[in-house]
């Protein structure tokens, strides 16, 4: 896992970091909540690969606005469909790490026109299903690509496509960009542009909406035909349980709301 290549540097030279939202938790009405968990992909095994440096850019953001991270190492990754995966030192980490996860950044360059295999193998290494857990379901998604030509949404299309069949919650914003190799500095840092300050928005949209789901994320997607297939009924002694969290939301909401109105 390449979890320490944001440590060392926080100074955000592309940014107005007076602008930033720092305190998200506190903002909707979740004091006191633990740090969100975000798992961040990418595409490419490039030594400049610009999908990696958006992804670390990334996880610069996130840490500042209140998340833990990880970033997936796919170096030695298998195929998909190779002999034993299953037990794999890899494939077994990057399940570790989802389960580990509340989101995903999933970062691909656009290569002819579509994600990468580097980046579809990763996520087909996640499964709906294992023994009864679901390393994906019910988590926030945020999609970005890098470009070597022209703007193009065909990679953050087709991989807010896998993320819906992963069943997971893609956020609206997302992050496309184009000719990168014009957007990074020789240290890797990305330079001023409209391209960071969208950056910005996707990942400080990540964690408000995966702040929101906490804790509802089973409840939103369960289903009623597989309560049925399940012979599972709904139990109001265990299913309308009142979340405090939920309860601090209402009264922020309402508290903001009685400000507007005076």
């Amino acid at each position: 896992m390449t979890v320490d290549a944001t440590k060392d540097d926080h100074s955000f030279p592309a940014a107005r970091t007076d602008f930033f939202d720092t305190d998200i938790a506190a903002r909707l009405g979740m004091n006191g909540q633990p740090p969100v968990r975000i798992l961040l992909l990418y595409g490419s095994l490039r030594e400049r690969s610009y999908s990696r440096l958006l992804v670390e850019e990334a996880a610069r953001l996130l840490q500042t606005f209140g998340a833990e991270t990880r970033i997936f190492d796919p170096r030695g990754l298998p195929h998909a469909d190779d002999v034993d995966v299953k037990n794999h030192p890899k494939v077994k980490e990057l399940l570790e790490l989802s389960l580990w996860s509340e989101g995903h950044v999933w970062c691909s360059p656009e290569r002819h026109g579509t994600i990468t295999g580097l980046i579809k193998t990763q996520i087909d290494h996640l499964p709906l299903v294992s023994g009864g857990i679901r390393p994906t379901q019910g988590r926030t998604l945020a999609v970005m690509q890098v470009s070597g030509g022209s703007q193009s949404f065909n990679s953050v299309n087709q991989l807010r496509q896998l993320g819906r069949w992963m069943r997971m919650f893609t956020i609206p914003n997302q992050s496309s960009v184009a000719k990168a190799f014009e957007e990074f500095e020789e240290n890797g840092r990305m330079k001023p542009s409209s391209y960071y300050d969208r950056l910005v928005d996707v990942m400080e949209e990540l964690v408000k909406f995966t702040l929101l789901l906490r804790g509802r994320a089973d409840y939103l997607v369960d289903r009623y035909s597989e309560r049925v297939k399940e012979d599972r009924l709904l139990d109001p002694a265990t299913d309308l349980v009142t979340d405090p969290t939920s309860q601090a939301i209402t009264d922020h909401s309402r508290k903001e709301a009685q400000t507007s109105n005076q």
